[in-house]
């Protein structure tokens, strides 16, 4: 049974050279990366596209939207559904326990020491707590679903509360002013999202914080510069776009020709076709 375990098996001096090294083709990694890493270099160097990050900054809905007929309808059977298949409530209970109290009260052989269970305190009934209850909601306010802003300033963060709203910037692409995302250009030793929270930090007069969601981008942008521009040996940018969500703000309006908060289907109206057909990948209208 040795016999054939011996044939099976390569000597360890045929594998191992007397360099010590196992010749399997295994590569030297060290060598390797220098060189990966010196070529990186190199190529990022000679590179004529200069790399950008950008921020998706969303303002998620503040109130929900109003029920069109269809959702009131059904809105009113769910509950005409719920107020047959269901069982009295305490008030309810203690609605017919007062009744039935009154009832007895009004009888000829009622007898008083019954009212010796409460041990003389003030008896409050159901009735008495529905008409605090109806006070309590007459003195109740309900908060506007409008805050009187116009529906139609974008550089109001407080219009379509109902909606979804995405903040655009207007940025100069050679001698033209063009409605992007927040972007700003990459900078040595730093990471992409690093440069999205740059791009949102340093826009002038807004003061927004946000929560970013992920360091992966959720989308990519390429496009070449005006020829004025390409002449300095850059082609173009590569854009790499970040989600993040408006966490808190300061309610000051910005510049309506600098910065635009505005809905999904508005985007239209802003960006260019082929910069929103790339936008739109992953942009959500919640």
């Amino acid at each position: 049974m040795a016999a054939p375990f011996r044939k099976g098996c390569r000597p360890l001096w045929r594998i191992i050279h007397g360099s010590g090294t196992l010749s399997f083709g295994v590569r030297n990694v060290s060598s390797n990366n220098q060189c990966c890493a010196q070529s990186l270099r190199t190529v990022s160097a000679a590179s004529p596209w200069a790399l950008h990050g950008a921020v998706y900054l969303q303002r998620l809905p503040v109130i929900s939207h109003d029920r069109n007929p269809i959702e009131e309808k059904f809105m009113e059977l769910m509950h005409q559904m719920e107020f047959e298949r269901s069982l009295l409530s305490d008030h309810e209970l203690r609605l017919l326990e007062d009744a039935a109290r009154m009832s007895r009260k009004q009888e000829e052989d009622y007898d008083s020491d019954e009212e010796e269970d409460y041990g003389g305190k003030e008896i409050v009934t159901a009735q008495d707590l529905e008409d605090s209850w109806e006070q309590k909601l007459k003195q109740f306010q309900p908060a506007l679903r409008s805050k009187g802003v116009d529906a139609t300033d974008v550089s109001s963060l407080e219009r379509c509360l109902a909606d979804s709203l995405i903040l655009l910037c207007k940025k100069d692409v050679g001698s033209q002013k063009l409605w992007l995302l927040p972007q700003i250009q990459w900078q040595n030793g730093e990471m992409l999202r690093q440069t999205a929270e740059r791009a949102l930090a340093s826009l002038p007069g807004a003061d927004l914080k946000a929560t970013f969601l992920g360091n992966a981008p959720c989308g990519f942008y390429k496009y070449r510069y005006p020829k004025d521009i390409q002449k300095e040996g850059n082609v173009g940018a590569k854009v790499f776009f970040f989600k993040a969500v408006l966490s808190s703000h300061k309610h000051l309006p910005l510049e309506k020709n600098s910065f635009a908060w505005v809905k999904k289907d508005e985007l239209q109206d802003f960006l260019k076709p082929e910069y929103l057909k790339q936008v739109s990948r992953f942009i959500m209208g919640l």
